[in-house]
């Protein structure tokens, strides 16, 4: 994959989100069986991969705090605490981007999880490649990560200042 020494960002959506059960906010949806299933393929993947953040920064939205519990769990990581940011809920690019420059100098490796649209622009905006969509033309599918690497420089927020090396979704795990 990378070199050790390379400076990444981890871009995820999170898994799948149960829409069988009412909940009085979109806010509160947990996982659903095969959000939970993915998640802990995709955290098996990082593992597998040696993508292991240092720093996890996840919007408190119920779906993606348990996304980020299990890719942690499952990388017997649970013991580093998730930074929750509100910022990142129905956020856009700008805010997005604000995240990421508040937590791209205390980590080498940083998790980023939250929703679409804003993953879909956040990688679109910082990849200089282009990224690949799925064949019905989607980019972040629920449970989606994007590495974006940026060689021995520091991560960065400018535009098309990352080269994504990989775009794995659950569907195309080996």
């Amino acid at each position: 994959m990378t070199s050790e020494q390379n400076h990444q960002l981890l871009i995820m959506r999170h898994a799948k989100s149960d829409w069988n059960v009412q909940y009085s906010r979109d806010f509160d949806r947990p996982l659903s069986k095969r959000g939970l299933s993915n998640a802990e393929m995709m955290g098996q993947w990082l593992s597998d991969s040696g993508l292991i953040p240092d720093r996890v920064v996840s919007s408190p939205a119920r779906r993606a705090e348990q996304t980020s519990a299990l890719v942690l769990k499952t990388m017997k990581l649970d013991q580093i605490k998730v930074i929750r940011d509100e910022r990142i809920y129905e956020a856009g690019l700008g805010d997005l981007l604000k995240v990421i420059d508040e937590h791209r100098e205390e980590a080498q490796r940083l998790l980023l999880v939250g929703h679409n649209p804003g993953m879909d622009s956040l990688v679109q905006y910082l990849a200089m490649n282009k990224p690949q969509t799925t064949l019905s033309g989607k980019l972040m599918t629920t449970a989606a990560i994007a590495v974006l690497d940026y060689g021995d420089g520091a991560i960065s927020t400018n535009d098309r200042s990352a080269t994504l090396v990989e775009l794995m979704r659950p569907k195309e795990l080996p």
